[in-house]
């Protein structure tokens, strides 16, 4: 009886002793016996998968060497450079003020409260002053009586003038006698000389002389002592007005004193702050200490959002440039501004105290990160700013019309000595580490260009540009590509990495590859 055995590689029949065939004929008279149909089936996948498999293979090894980039086209469209800064609302510095005691006391009267408007000049605060009212009292009688010494004096004065006005009256009458009893003695000596007068005659115009020149000299004595008297009551009356000057002056200072306790409105405005209340002692500063806050008053016609701008921006930030501010207290709305006002002295981006000091000498060194100070004014501040607001500013410090921008992430840099090296070499395509600098190479070698790869022909090839403004994800590009042209923007670790001429494939889907392939 023949036996009849079933193989499972091939799936092929062997028939004992009966050669190969597709049939075979038994006992019993069989017919037919073709494969199941499962076995078809598995067959047929079996197929299918070993097709697969070689066409993946083929496919692998025609991209055996290419690196996966993500591009992007070269454009033009209207760009514009924005710098982005944080900062807070403030009003302008001359429409914002701290008030703080002046003197120690107690608040003994408020007439405002916060949200309140008010006028410049009008009153909104007192601090206890009895001592204050009782000292300038004191003193407006203590300047009183120095007006009225003083007026004494003035008229010491008018009557000192007076006497010697008569003491010079009187010298000049003696002088004339003198001048007259002087010739009376010269004729009665020519007389005497020729015996027509008596020694008696003789002698009493002689006396008379003499007793005018007398009479002079005693006048000019007391013009003398006129003079003198006058000198001391103008001296006097001078004294007196200095005293008067002097308890005015005095006056003046416990006047301030008492004013002191009175605090008004510096401009107008409405009340911002207001931590005291009546009762409560306040105290006036000390040193560099400010003294007990009363309470702000802003001027809210102007709003300023303050900004502090990194100091690799700062340069480009002039007055006048538009800006954009979005205020966090007013979310989805964004308002027009300008700026006006650019800081000049770096702050410590930690400290927020100017760099200029000794005391931040040492910051200034550490190479601290420093920011500077720029005021947004806002073209029409909507109503119910408060100051202290967190804002952020965008500041478009330049703009381009239908200029020719490229992504800033295409954007990389290589040095000269990279480029000849992968211009000479044979291993063209491959993605490798650029290699470590020459401490022996020249100025030249060392030198970084920047520029883009474009893709041209499957391959990309570095092509150095010249830059222009920086927006926020572009910029322009004054040279080295033109619209239309397509380079790789990524990944990062691919740009890195790109040697020149390398051959690529773009995948820009969401899964491209970020590492660069290695070729064998």
């Amino acid at each position: 009886m023949a036996q009849t055995t079933e193989l499972n590689i091939g799936q092929i029949k062997h028939l004992d002793g009966g050669g190969t065939g597709s049939r075979h004929a038994g006992p019993g008279g069989h017919g037919k016996r073709g494969l199941s149909k499962t076995k078809k089936i598995m067959l047929l996948i079996g197929g299918v998968a070993l097709l697969a498999a070689l066409v993946i293979g083929g496919i692998a090894w025609s991209h055996r060497g290419l690196i996966t980039v993500q591009s992007g086209k070269v454009v033009r469209q209207d760009l514009s450079s924005i710098v982005t800064a944080s900062g807070e609302i403030k009003p302008p510095p001359d429409k914002f003020a701290t008030v703080n005691a002046n003197s120690m006391g107690r608040v003994t009267e408020i007439l405002v409260k916060e949200g309140d408007h008010v006028k410049r000049g009008q009153l909104l605060l007192r601090t206890e002053d009895v001592q204050q009212e009782a000292g300038v009292k004191a003193q407006q009688a203590a300047v009183r009586s120095a007006q009225a010494d003083s007026q004494v004096q003035e008229a010491a004065v008018n009557s000192a003038k007076a006497s010697l006005q008569t003491a010079q009256a009187n010298l000049t009458q003696a002088q004339a006698r003198l001048q007259q009893s002087k010739d009376d003695f010269s004729r009665a000596e020519q007389m005497f000389k020729s015996q027509l007068i008596s020694r008696q005659t003789f002698d009493q115009d002689l006396s008379n002389y003499q007793v005018a020149d007398a009479a002079v000299e005693s006048s000019k004595a007391q013009v003398a002592q006129a003079k003198a008297q006058l000198n001391q009551a103008v001296y006097n009356r001078d004294m007196s007005h200095a005293r008067v000057l002097q308890n005015q002056a005095q006056l003046v200072s416990i006047e301030n004193q008492r004013d002191q306790t009175i605090y008004t409105a510096p401009f107008d405005g409405v009340i911002t702050y207001l931590p005291v209340h009546e009762g409560e002692n306040v105290v006036p500063g000390i040193q560099n200490s400010a003294g007990s806050a009363l309470f702000q008053v802003a001027n809210l016609s102007v709003i300023n959002a303050v900004v502090n701008v990194d100091e690799t921006d700062i340069l480009g930030i002039k007055i006048g440039q538009p800006a954009e501010v979005t205020i966090d207290a007013i979310p989805d709305k964004k308002f027009k501004g300008h700026v006006t006002e650019v800081g000049m002295s770096a702050l410590s981006s930690t400290s927020g105290q100017t760099t200029t000091s000794s005391a931040q000498s040492t910051a200034s060194s550490s190479g601290e990160a420093k920011d500077f100070t720029v005021s947004v004014t806002l073209d029409n501040p909507p109503e119910g700013l408060r100051p202290g607001l967190s804002a952020t500013a965008k500041i478009t410090t330049a703009t381009r019309k239908d200029a020719i921008v490229i992504p800033i992430q295409a954007l990389t840099v290589r040095s000269q000595a990279e480029l000849d090296r992968e211009k000479q070499a044979n291993g063209e395509g491959k993605a490798l580490a650029a290699e470590p600098t020459s401490t022996s190479q020249t100025a030249a070698e060392k030198k970084e260009i920047q520029g883009v790869f474009v893709v041209q022909n499957g391959k990309a090839a570095f092509t150095a540009v010249k830059t222009g403004i920086m927006g926020t994800m572009n910029v322009e590009v004054l040279s080295g590509v033109k619209p239309g042209e397509q380079i790789v923007t990524g990944s990062y670790q691919v740009l890195r990495t790109l040697k020149n001429n390398a051959r690529v494939r773009i995948d820009n889907s969401a899964t491209a590859l970020g590492q660069p392939a290695s070729s064998s």
